[in-house]
């Protein structure tokens, strides 16, 4: 019995809810490279999520030649899941470097935000939202795509 309920736990993140167009996400809060606190509300329309360092290079390429500012005048917040690094790389390398960029990046230092948007782990998931609801979503595997995304949102 015992052995059941531990491999139970064990399959739990894989059991978990997605979130389905139509449904409000639940709300959350992290931290960005500056140790801002950010609360995802009904203000945001465009939930960027890269699940790997692959993703996040993607959007920072994108973001290549945009002021600061950008994101946040289009109603855009980026997270970026980075469970899966060291803690000793993010906070003495990583972290420092993302500060120069002129946007900001929501981190999901622990996987407790990131994982409740399915998506593949080489792309950004882009999920476009109306008052908190989730209207509808796309995957971005190319920096021209996901630039062009971007463009066509307007402030």
């Amino acid at each position: 019995m015992r052995y059941g309920l531990l491999l139970l736990l064990g399959f739990m993140p894989f059991l978990a809810h997605a979130v389905q167009v139509g449904e409000r996400l639940a709300p959350w809060t992290l931290l960005d490279q500056f140790d801002r606190a950010y609360s995802l509300d009904g203000q945001a329309r465009t939930l960027l999520v890269a699940r790997s360092m692959d993703g996040a290079k993607l959007v920072n390429a994108a973001m290549q030649g945009h002021p600061a500012g950008y994101l946040e005048a289009r109603h855009a917040v980026f997270v970026a899941d980075i469970q899966r690094m060291p803690a000793v790389i993010a906070k003495m390398f990583a972290v420092p470097a993302m500060r120069d960029y002129a946007y900001r990046i929501m981190l999901d230092r622990d996987g407790r935000v990131a994982p409740r948007y399915a998506g593949a782990v080489d792309k950004v998931l882009w999920l476009q939202l109306d008052n908190g609801r989730l209207v509808a979503q796309r995957e971005y595997g190319s920096v021209a795509e996901l630039r062009e995304a971007l463009e066509r949102v307007r402030p």
